[in-house]
Formats: structure tokens, sequence, C-alpha cells
């Protein structure tokens, strides 16, 4: 990835990794992603933030080189995972006069996650300022977006603002500052990554809402020019608003549990309600998660497998209930030969969904025509339910 000049003075010099498919061995990237790195040069002083994945370090001293960039005063560590942290070691030996600016949490965690020594940091508190002549660095704390420690940088005099991971999107491309297609790429980050802390995002938005932005500059995707596309967009994913919406996500081993999914989508288009529909076995979790920023209900499908559920209905459960969405009602489909109990293990996956589970649909076997009526029943509930909240 080039070089891609911000402002005067400030510098893109990050990589992208292409090819890459999957984040922390769990998240797909279906469109690979980048690591961005920003570096800013003052009259005195030049400050690297960010500092790439190690996979990917020869992009950034490539960048570097290119840019003719003889010393690095700070390295600004906005946050300690390795996808940005990482380079942080090749960097301090490449060179050497470098200090790490970070505050205490983060240092804590870069010494334990890259063994970096503890006189190579210099450690800043909320509202501190650096300055590299002519440019100054301020500091603000945003803790769970979407680890404890995170920082955002904020470049005073260009109105620019670093904020790591916060507003950042997996995506693989060139151009960096197509806000055009924003979008997709930014809320799937949005659910695979910061839905779980969505009380947090909404305090941290506001936080920085009061800060004087032109631009935007994460350490994944898109650079906003128009700050306002990306925070209007985080304002309403993390609010509590709900849409008309259903979510099947089910599982089937011998088409039982597939049929009855597949009545309870058509009834619950027949009522009006919009339904996302998903065969677990071939789902990309990312459309699953971003579906539930969403959606008002949630409907899970799965068979019972030796005295359980079945084990990518659990997962989906599981899934669900880590990334804590703001479903209002959720409800089982399940089939069963000699033992039912899979209604029983879902309330023990959902311990932190704060709906109502609506009353499941259990057949035993195929679905027959009271499993048909039940399913016409938890159908009109959903609809009840919408209505009662004013979707429809």
């Amino acid at each position: 990835m080039a070089v891609k000049k911000i402002k005067d003075g400030v510098y893109y010099v990050g990589a992208v990794h292409w090819d890459r498919r999957l984040f922390d061995e769990l998240i797909p990237l279906p469109d690979g992603t980048s690591y961005n790195a920003y570096i800013i040069q003052g009259t005195n002083k030049t400050a690297l933030i960010d500092a790439v994945d190690p996979a990917t370090i020869e992009q950034l001293f490539f960048n570097l080189k290119k840019l003719n960039v003889k010393k690095i005063d700070y390295v600004i560590s906005n946050h300690a995972e390795q996808d940005h942290a990482g380079g942080i070691p090749y960097v301090l030996k490449e060179y050497p006069e470098a200090k790490v600016v970070t505050n205490e949490k983060c240092k804590s965690m870069l010494m334990d996650l890259l063994l970096i020594p503890d006189d190579k940091f210099i450690v800043i508190k909320e509202d501190d300022k650096i300055d590299l002549g002519g440019k100054t660095l301020q500091f603000f704390m945003i803790p769970w977006v979407h680890w404890p420690e995170t920082m955002a940088t904020y470049l005073i005099e260009d109105k620019i603002l670093f904020p790591c991971d916060f507003f950042g999107s997996h995506t693989a491309t060139s151009a960096i500052f197509d806000e055009e297609h924003f979008y997709i790429p930014a809320k799937r980050y949005y659910a695979e990554i910061m839905s779980p802390f969505r009380n947090n995002v909404r305090n941290n938005l506001e936080k920085v809402k009061k800060l004087n932005i032109e631009i935007i500059a994460p350490s994944h995707g898109i650079i906003y020019k128009n700050p306002k596309l990306i925070m209007d967009a985080y304002a309403d994913w993390a609010s509590d608003n709900v849409k008309n919406e259903a979510i099947i996500a089910f599982v089937s081993m011998h088409d039982s549990t597939r049929k009855m999914a597949e009545y309870l989508r058509e009834a619950l288009v027949e009522r009006g309600i919009d339904v996302h529909y998903f065969n677990l076995t071939v789902t990309d979790i990312g459309e699953l998660a971003m579906t539930l920023i969403d959606a008002a209900t949630l409907i899970l499908g799965a068979p019972t497998v030796l005295a359980g559920m079945h084990p990518v209905g659990a997962y989906a459960a599981y899934l669900a209930n880590a990334l804590r969405p703001k479903t209002k009602f959720a409800s089982l489909i399940t089939s069963y030969g000699w033992g039912e109990k899979a209604s029983e293990v879902l309330k023990s996956f959902f311990t932190n969904f704060k709906g109502e589970i609506l009353p499941p649909v259990i057949a035993k076997g195929y679905p027959k025509e009271n499993d048909f009526k039940e399913l016409d029943r938890l159908a009109d509930d959903i609809l009840k339910k919408h209505k009662e909240i004013k979707l429809i």
C-alpha cells in the first residue's frame, strides 16, 4: 500500500493484508483487512501512530523509507492488540531513539504481550498533550471499544481524530478515502467487534463528538473526510432502536427443523415482517452478526442431539449471547426423535439476553398439522410483540 497524504505533514503509512481471511482465528474476513498507521511530522519531532500487524511490517518499513523518515521520536500506541501494536518492537529496533507513548494500562499490557521494557515508555493521562512543533497531539481515554486500555489521539491543528479500532472496518482497499462504500464493511465490523460494548460505544461517541473533528483516521479500513457519516451510523447501531425484522437461524439434520424454519419464514413474511434467513451450516457469522444489530426478534432453529442442542445451533446461541444484541424477543423451533433437550439448553446460553423469550415450538419427528398451527401461533406472537413496541 502506497503512502497517502492526508494533510501537510500527516501521512498514511499503513499496510493492507489483501488475502487474510480469518481474524483471531474466529472472524471471517471476506474482504481482507488493513492495519492503518500514520506519520505526523512537526518542525521538531516525528510521531508514528500505531505500528501494524507483524505479518505486514515490511510494508510499514517500505512506506517509512519512501517518505524518507530518518527518525521517529514517538510511537503512539492507542491500543495494545497485536494487529496494531505487534510491529512496535520492530520499529523500536529500527528507530532505537523512539519512545512508546501510551496510558498506564496499555503500557502494562504491551509489556506483557510484547515484552517491551519499562524504560521505553512515556506514560500519558487523559487530556495530556505532546508538542511536535506546530502539531500538537492530545490524548483521550475511550475504554472498551473494544479493549479496556484503548485511547484516541487527536491532532489539534489539523482536527484529525485517530481512534484506533473505534469507527474501523475490515476491508482491503487502496481507496482509503472511498466513503461511498463504507457502510456495509463498517457495520459488519461494528457487529463483530463493537456490539458487545454498546453502552461504552455510546459513551465514547458522546465524548469524541465534543471535539472539532474534520477527519477520522481509524486503524482499520476507510479514512473519513466526512466524519458525520460514520458517527451517525454508530449512533444508530448503538441505540436501543430495533426494526420490524426477524432472524431465523437454523440447522437441520433430517429436514424436520428446516421444514419448520421454511414454514415460519413464510408465515412471518405474510404478516408483514421482514425476515433474515440463515442455514447455519453455510452461514458467514459476520452476516448473521450484522442482522443482530437491527432485528427485533431472533428465532433459533436446532434439533436435539445427544440430550442437548445441535452443536452448530449451540454455537449460534453462544455467539448471539456474546454479542449482547438489542434484540427484544427470542424463541426456538426444534424437533427431536426420542428426547427433547434443546429448549432447556437455550436458556442456559442466553445469559446476557435482556429481552423476552417467547414460547418455543417443539415437534416430535417431522412436523405435523398441530406443529404448523404452533408455528402460526409463534408468528402471531411475534407480530403482536412488534405491534406493541410500534414497529408496525
